[in-house]
């Protein structure tokens, strides 16, 4: 349960972190934001490190385990975080939503085959019910008729300043979730399974990495003139996004450290859902937003908890005839 709990704090404060990010490239450009978003989380990582007296368990890595969370941190935060910033730029991050969903299905393949992690019938349930859950409520995010009949309320649409790009917001949400995909399976590696003490420790390993190539790519002719010119509102709130994909970022290397990666990514996709509501907070003229929201949260929260109820505790919560289909697992 713990590895849930963890996971889901981690899926709202990265939902909180699109909407900042969707609020700073009206105004900034894709690399101002990496050039705000990936250093700030060194010195956030070394601070709660060194409080938590984790620091000490980068030295107690092994070769394999910090050029693992090095390639994490690099595929993560810049790979990623780039393909998903386009992404946003161009479709807005309520769109990019659906399309990054196949991020859970390259995460589960691979823990699978790497890792030989299980599905169970258990898993199987969270992971239809988390997919259904963003299902129900974007696709009712398109049904205004409905969603003016059933909340009576004044349904936002994008203004006609913003027309989105499918063709760059699709490729690019597809391409950030590969790297979204693989990350989780090299964390879990370099952690080695060293429980919650390290996951800290982990984080550091990975945004020193990605702090590092970012810096070499800011050397590139202009960029870093480039990224110093952006405008206070950008900087803002790229600031903001920076912090809160920071603690994201810690909530899910606390998660991998204690829980399998067929539980966190599922449950970190929760963020679709989170998405929506901080967009209308923060962004309401800038998205697209409907109803049937209560719908697809109670549904995706439903998985959530079956993907991080424990099959001996579902298993005795049942009839002794249904242990059996409970305890079935593949491979």
């Amino acid at each position: 349960m713990l590895g849930g709990f963890f996971a889901l704090l981690s899926a709202a404060t990265f939902a909180f972190n699109n909407a900042s990010l969707r609020r700073g490239v009206l105004t900034g450009s894709v690399a101002q934001a990496m050039a705000i978003t990936v250093p700030i989380g060194v010195p956030i990582f070394l601070f709660v490190a060194a409080v938590t007296g984790s620091l000490v368990a980068v030295g107690q890595f092994s070769n394999k385990a910090l050029l693992t969370l090095a390639a994490a941190g690099v595929i993560h935060f810049i790979w990623g975080r780039y393909c998903n910033y386009r992404a946003t730029r161009a479709i807005g991050t309520n769109l990019t939503a659906p399309v990054q969903q196949s991020t859970l299905i390259i995460s589960l393949v691979l823990a699978i085959w790497i890792l030989d992690e299980t599905l169970t019938p258990l898993r199987l349930l969270g992971i239809g019910l988390i997919l259904l859950g963003p299902y129900y409520a974007l696709r009712q995010e398109n049904n205004k008729d409905n969603a003016a009949a059933v909340t009576g309320a004044k349904i936002r649409t994008e203004p006609s300043a913003f027309q989105p790009r499918y063709a760059e917001g699709v490729i690019f949400s597809l391409l950030s979730a590969t790297g979204y995909g693989v990350s989780p399976i090299l964390v879990r590696i370099g952690l080695e399974g060293k429980g919650l003490g390290v996951s800290i420790a982990g984080g550091l390993v990975a945004y020193s990495a990605a702090t590092a190539v970012m810096a070499l790519l800011l050397l590139w002719p202009g960029q870093l003139r480039h990224a110093l010119a952006v405008k206070p509102e950008s900087a803002k709130w790229f600031t903001l996004s920076g912090v809160m994909v920071c603690i994201s970022q810690m909530f899910l290397f606390m998660a991998m450290s204690v829980a399998p990666v067929a539980v966190v990514s599922p449950i970190n996709r929760l963020s679709v859902l989170f998405r929506l509501y901080f967009s209308q907070l923060i962004n309401p003229d800038h998205e697209v937003f409907g109803s049937k929201v209560i719908l697809g949260t109670i549904v995706s929260l439903l998985g959530a908890v079956a993907l991080s109820l424990s099959t001996d505790v579902a298993a005795s919560m049942v009839p002794a005839t249904l242990r059996p289909l409970l305890q079935w697992h593949w491979p």
